[in-house]
């Protein structure tokens, strides 16, 4: 689906979606292609489904979004990870 798709099925909902095709532009993520896992009412539900999926495989490429948004956006930033002091 196409986010004007998702945006047309799911209005005032928060949607975990996956990118099915993507690409990087500079720092930007642009998904053309995404399915949706599930709609939710609040971001918290959205979330706890998230963290779920992503330990069971953290390759998929998953998304939260408000549908409210008529553009989404999503900016790559390298993981630099926690340092424990020695």
């Amino acid at each position: 689906m196409k986010w004007s798709e998702v945006r047309k099925h799911f209005p005032e909902r928060c949607v975990l979606v996956e990118s099915l095709i993507s690409e990087t532009r500079g720092k930007e993520r642009i998904i053309k292609e995404m399915s949706v896992i599930d709609d939710f009412e609040n971001g918290n539900a959205a979330w706890r489904v998230y963290k779920k999926l992503h330990a069971e495989n953290t390759n998929r490429e998953l998304y939260i979004f408000h549908t409210n948004n008529e553009v989404i956006k999503v900016m790559e930033q390298p993981y630099i990870g926690v340092r424990r002091r020695v």
